[in-house]
């Protein structure tokens, strides 16, 4: 992921982007495995604007390192919009960052269901100005192939939040 030219630019963009506006940001990731805190903290000077990262893939690390309610998690599974959101904003709140962005999902090649098939991810931006949601189904695109579609996602909130201030 780190060596994709597209993502790299981006990363590179959103880095000086936070930097130019005095903000910071944290990644919540799941599915993702730290690949978006990965991809932005390879740019030069990335401390100005990453302030941390939290791989949270089990629910009880959700739960731990981010405050996510477990009856959450209970009610309505790991992935899904409740628990991306709470994932946000838990580690906005966690932590010193301004806008905090996360990924849950379930990225393959197993773990499926009909309700919530391979390639259904839930990301979540939380800011200043309240929190914002998407889901996406990307399809059995292979486990890489849904990874890197899900890091290009967080990539845009990011992009949206920072733009947006």
């Amino acid at each position: 992921m780190i060596d994709d030219p597209e993502l790299l630019r981006r990363a590179e963009a959103l880095v000086s982007a936070y930097s130019a506006a005095g903000r910071t940001l944290a990644t919540a990731e799941s599915c993702t495995g730290g690949l978006v805190a990965a991809l932005l903290t390879a740019v030069p000077g990335s401390s100005a604007a990453v302030e941390r990262g939290y791989v949270t893939y089990s629910n009880a690390a959700k739960a731990e390192a981010i405050g996510v309610d477990p009856g959450l998690i209970a009610t309505h599974g790991a992935v899904s919009e409740h628990v991306a959101r709470a994932m946000a904003e838990g580690a906005r709140a966690a932590s010193r960052a301004d806008v905090a962005v996360a990924i849950t999902g379930i990225a393959g090649p197993g773990g499926g269901s009909a309700d919530k098939p391979v390639g259904l991810v839930h990301l979540a931006v939380a800011g200043p100005d309240g929190t914002r949601h998407i889901a996406r189904r990307y399809g059995d695109l292979g486990r890489g192939g849904i990874r890197r579609a899900a890091v290009a996602d967080a990539l845009t909130l990011l992009e949206d939040a920072v733009a947006s201030e």
